[in-house]
């Protein structure tokens, strides 16, 4: 299994994508269980399967397509990840942050990150948009993180700083957009788990204690990589249950991404119009 990549490597792979793209983007985004349909907005794309791009972690997971779409959405050049992969599908952490640190070799300078997430705020409900304003990483508390290893000076320090680690100003005009465009959007915390079993009620019980306010198996890792980079960081949790904090309800997959057919069409309008003020 990968333990890390060095620049070169980066550099190989971001060389053998920059030919194909249309337009060099500025602004990237990684769309989250259900919400793969949102790169379907993207205008004179071009498509390439993650399977076509050497050492490029394939996707495994239902409602994740595994492909980059490149083009322009309300007039921004952007890079769609249809689909990500997960530490749980078996890969390093290393792999997990690679698609970004090769979108920051590529020029993007924004990356906006969207999930499926599970409600631990009781007030949520299925179909909620949350804003994403901070995260609690207990993966990397564990020691499971993707700057392990080497670090590459030359894309960010040894010790990066993450006291802002989802833009405020991104923030601010996501709550513009919202309030203009008549979109209830919740804000809140995300943590971040391994996954791939979904949480007890006494596992959300506890995030409820030490702050969380929606869980789910992704996200951080690649946020974590892109503040080391440098990027601006927008995040959007989609909830797709229900808290369960007294054991209650089942949760499946099958759920998290029929929540998607309502939340996808509220993240466009969110996104499309935050990348339009950009």
């Amino acid at each position: 299994m990968t333990k890390y990549f060095t620049l070169q490597d980066i550099d190989r792979i971001a060389d053998m994508i920059r030919p194909k793209l249309p337009v060099a983007p500025k602004v990237a985004a990684i769309l989250g269980s259900g919400l793969g349909k949102l790169a379907e907005a993207v205008e004179n794309a071009v498509y390439i399967p993650y399977s076509e791009i050497p050492s490029w972690p394939v996707s495994t997971v239902q409602g994740h397509n595994g492909l980059l779409v490149a083009g322009t959405l309300s007039g921004q050049p952007v890079l769609f990840m249809q689909g990500r992969i997960h530490y749980y599908e078996g890969y390093s952490m290393a792999q997990v942050g690679l698609p970004v640190r090769v979108m920051q070799r590529l020029g993007v300078e924004t990356l906006i990150v969207t999930n499926a997430a599970g409600a631990v705020h009781p007030d949520f409900v299925p179909g909620d948009v949350m804003l994403i304003t901070d995260h609690i990483n207990l993966l990397g508390m564990a020691g499971q993180t993707p700057l392990r290893g080497p670090n590459l000076d030359d894309l960010g320090p040894r010790f990066p700083d993450m006291s802002q680690a989802y833009d405020r100003a991104l923030c601010e005009l996501a709550r513009q957009v919202a309030r203009e465009r008549e979109i209830l959007l919740r804000e809140g915390v995300y943590m971040c788990l391994a996954g791939p079993s979904f949480e007890t009620p006494a596992d959300l019980r506890f995030l409820r204690t030490i702050g969380a306010d929606a869980v789910g198996m992704s996200t951080v890792p690649e946020v974590t990589v892109a503040r080391h980079g440098g990027m601006q960081v927008l995040g959007f949790s989609g909830i797709s249950n229900k808290a369960n904090l007294d054991g209650s309800t089942v949760t499946s997959h099958e759920e998290v991404l029929e929540a998607g057919t309502v939340i996808a069409p509220k993240m466009e309008v969110l996104i499309r119009e935050v990348l339009a003020r950009l």
